[in-house]
Parts: C-alpha cells; sequence; structure tokens
C-alpha cells in the first residue's frame, strides 16, 4: 500500500512539474511574440507615420533600425549580466521597459521623437532576447530543448504574421499609434504573469565580474559601425565606419585577455559548431530581414494597395515559419542540424531568387508563392540552428551563448536594413516617395533582392561548415 502511495505522489510530483514547464513555456513564448509582432506592424505602418510626419524614405527605416542599433549595442552586456544576477529579474524588466515604451510610442508628437522613444524600447528588447531563451533552456533538459526552441520559435514567428495581417488592419482602421497601445497591452498581460509562472531563478556566474570597459568599448564600436554604414557614401559615414572597424579590433583584442568577458572569443575560436552557427544565423538575417520592408514599400507604393491589403498578403512568409518551426525544432533533436539548416538555408535563397523578378505587373501569387518558399526555408534553418548554438555550450555560458545569437539576429537584421537603406540613398536619394520616383523605387527593391540572394547562397556554405554534433 505504501509503495503504491509513494509511487502516486512521485507521479503527481512529475505532472506537477511538467505542468509548470508548460506554463512557463507559454509565458516565455508570449514574452518572445510582442518584438516580432511589434516589428512586422511597424513595417507596414511606415508609410502612414511617414505621411503624418512628413519623413522621408531614409528616416522612416531609421523608426525600424534605431530600435535594432540601441537593442544589439547592449545585448551582450545584457547578456552577461543576466548571467551574473539572474535571467528572471533582467526578463521582468526588460518586459516592464518594453511595456511602458510601447505606450510611450504611441503618444509620440513628432517622428524625432518616436525614434528616441524607440531606442529606449530596444534596450528592453535586449533584455528580453538575451534571457528568454536562456530560461528555457536553463528549464529544460537537453533531449526536449530541439521542441521547446522549436515552440519558442513558432511563437516568435506568430508575432510575424499577426503583425502584417493586424497590423495592417489596424493601421487602416485605428491609425498606427493603436498599433505600439496593443503591444503595451501585451506586456502588461505578461507582467501580470510573471510573478505567478516565472518564480525559479538561474545565475550560473553568479558573483563573478562584470566587464564595463568592454562593454562600452562594444557599444560605441556598433554605434558608429552602424550609423556609418547608414549614412554611406558621405564622408561622414566612411569615417564613422573606419572608427567602429577600429573599436571592433580594440573590443576583441581586449576581451580576448579577460577571464570574464562579455563575448567569449574562445568560443568563437575552439568552438566550430558555436562560430559557423552564429556566422549562419548572421548571414541569415542579413539576407531576409529587409524583406517585409521593401515588400511593404512595393505593395503600397507601387501596386497601390492599402496598409491591410498589404499585411494580408506578407502574412504568408511569417504563417509558413509558424507551422513549421516547431517540426523543425523537434527534427533537430533527432536528426544532424547542420543538414536541416543548410536544407532550410538553400530554400531561402531560392525564395529570395524569385523576389528579384518582381515588376509593376507581377501577379499576387507570385508574390505569395515566394514567400512561401522563403518562410519554409526559414523555418527549416532557424530552430535546428538555435539548438545547434544553444547545445555546443556548457550551462554557465548559456546567458553569453543566446545573446551572442541574439546579437547576430540583431546585426544581420541592421546590416540588412542598412544595405536596403544605403541602395534607397544611392538611387532615390533623400526625397520623400511620389509617383515620379516609382521606378527609382522598383529598381532599388530589385537591386537588394540580387544582393541578399547573393549573400544568402554564401551561407549555405557558413551553415554546412559547422560540422557534425551527433557523432561528437
Amino acid at each position: 500500500m505504501l509503495p503504491a502511495l509513494l509511487y502516486t505522489t512521485k507521479q503527481r510530483t512529475k505532472m506537477h512539474e511538467k505542468r509548470n514547464k508548460l506554463f512557463l513555456l507559454i509565458l516565455i513564448s508570449i514574452g518572445s511574440m510582442t518584438t516580432p509582432f511589434m516589428g512586422a506592424s511597424v513595417n507596414l505602418a511606415l508609410p502612414s507615420i511617414g505621411k503624418e510626419f512628413n519623413m522621408n524614405a531614409i528616416t522612416l527605416g531609421w523608426v525600424a533600425t534605431s530600435f535594432l542599433l540601441s537593442t544589439a549595442a547592449v545585448l551582450l552586456p545584457i547578456g552577461r549580466l543576466a548571467d551574473i544576477f539572474g535571467r528572471t529579474k533582467l526578463f521582468k524588466s526588460g518586459m516592464l521597459v518594453y511595456t511602458i515604451t510601447s505606450f510611450l510610442c504611441g503618444f509620440a508628437p513628432t517622428g524625432e521623437i518616436l525614434i528616441l522613444i524607440r531606442v529606449v524600447q530596444g534596450i528592453g528588447a535586449a533584455m528580453l532576447f538575451s534571457t528568454s531563451t536562456a530560461i528555457l533552456v536553463s528549464a529544460f533538459p537537453l533531449e526536449e530543448r530541439g521542441k521547446v526552441l522549436g515552440v519558442n520559435v513558432a511563437a516568435v514567428y506568430i508575432g510575424l504574421s499577426a503583425g502584417p495581417f493586424f497590423g495592417g488592419m489596424i493601421t487602416q482602421q485605428l491609425g498606427w499609434r493603436a498599433l505600439f497601445y496593443i503591444n503595451g497591452a501585451i506586456g502588461l498581460f505578461v507582467l501580470v504573469l510573471i510573478p505567478f509562472l516565472l518564480k525559479a531563478e538561474w545565475a550560473d556566474a553568479k558573483g563573478e565580474k562584470f566587464d564595463f570597459l568592454g562593454s562600452g568599448i562594444y557599444a560605441v564600436a556598433l554605434i558608429a559601425l552602424m550609423y556609418g554604414f547608414s549614412i554611406l557614401p558621405g564622408a561622414a559615414g566612411f569615417f564613422l565606419v573606419l572608427i567602429g572597424l577600429a573599436g571592433f579590433t580594440c573590443f576583441i583584442s581586449y576581451e580576448s585577455k579577460l577571464q570574464a568577458p562579455i563575448l567569449n572569443i574562445g568560443l568563437l575560436k575552439t568552438n566550430r559548431t558555436f562560430a559557423f552557427s552564429n556566422l549562419a544565423a548572421l548571414i541569415n538575417y542579413a539576407s531576409t530581414n529587409a524583406v517585409g520592408f521593401l515588400l511593404s514599400f512595393y505593395l503600397q507604393y507601387i501596386k497601390g494597395l492599402t496598409p491591410q491589403a498589404a499585411g494580408f498578403i506578407l502574412v504568408s512568409q511569417p504563417v509558413m515559419m509558424a507551422i513549421f518551426s516547431p517540426m523543425a525544432g523537434r527534427l533537430s533533436d533527432k536528426r544532424e542540424p547542420q543538414l536541416i539548416a543548410t536544407i532550410g538555408m538553400t530554400l531561402t535563397t531560392v525564395g529570395l531568387s524569385f523576389l528579384i523578378f518582381i515588376t509593376p505587373e507581377t501577379s499576387f501569387t507570385y508574390i505569395i508563392g515566394s514567400l512561401l518558399v522563403l518562410g519554409f526555408g526559414y523555418s527549416l534553418f532557424s530552430s535546428p540552428n538555435n539548438n545547434a548554438v544553444l547545445s555546443s555550450v556548457q550551462p554557465k555560458h548559456l546567458g553569453i551563448a543566446s545573446s551572442t545569437l541574439s546579437t547576430m539576429r540583431l546585426l544581420g537584421q541592421m546590416l540588412s536594413m542598412g544595405f536596403a537603406m544605403l541602395i534607397f540613398s544611392l538611387i532615390i536619394g533623400q526625397v520623400k516617395i511620389s509617383q515620379n520616383n516609382h521606378d527609382a523605387l522598383l529598381l532599388s527593391i530589385r537591386i537588394a533582392f540580387i544582393l541578399f540572394t547573393l549573400l544568402c547562397f554564401g551561407g549555405i556554405f557558413a551553415s554546412h561548415s559547422r560540422g557534425k554534433m551527433r557523432n561528437r
């Protein structure tokens, strides 16, 4: 009788732990969904924002880029802080900052103030990016990581799916400011749930020193490099790019000498899987992030669609991501991530190549088909690649590994937007988009897709070069 009772108690304990993990996964996934939802929504709302604030295409790009730049500038330092002081603490703080600034963006009186608030919002997002994946990896065993990361990635893509779909609808019916209010409301919902569902804490590097000097060098170098890149081909742009490159050289040299760096150079030097998986992520995001930005302009300016109609078309890509990412994550628990991710990168290249040939007469069926291929390829790449990165390091490096991966994603996103803005600057110039320069706009979009296709093609080799993990 007693053994049976004990067995029942153990079973109940296991069921309770399983339920708590499920609720934790749901909470983190909701938090992970908020930022891509906002990013995809803002892309649809940019023409409306530009019209209200009388902003040109280059300045409009900064509504999106300012957020990415500030996030990337503090992501690595915050990942290190999360390892030292606790990932849960940083996740809570990040959600609070992100929620407050979402409401503030909705009240922005000018385009310049909107961009400044987006900078602060990016810092809050960095706290979420650097902790969410690390919390999941800390809470779930190795054999479940691919599945859990697949679900979390799917949540990201649900946010990306909801962004164009609801973002276009909300922008058209309620105005672009409502997008930020709704995102703030989602953040409030997560903040209410955190005390009940996220009680554990993980601080595997507790007591270790924080690298203030390295953090400062990194932030300054990154800002100089990316801002300089965005204002090329001007002389100031070249000067800032040189400062940024010099800063990164100093940063890498300095970090390689520290025992507790914010970026573990040793991992990049000695861990082939970690290094090439991060490189593949950088290339993938650099090739794909500006797709929504470019097609939003194409569909609304050249095809004459409303934000809502454009959103219906753009939603096809993230829907594919949301459907197939969990499957790809589970598959990477059983099969070689190298193979799955490389197939995904190849399909992404094919999807991008289709978009090179768009014209004013291109059918919506063709565009949707291209986005479906692109989305399927991306889903096969992302979850297995994340699994490879986080399974290749020790537990005490999970925060740094997660923030490094997020940094590669954000650097890629910024490079993607930077390439698009540079092409706009060279071909369209610092002028508002009108009927008179639609030909130049279309030429810019097609050149960007040529560049992204070539870049993604190179990423196939980076993905394959990570080596196998299963035979280790």
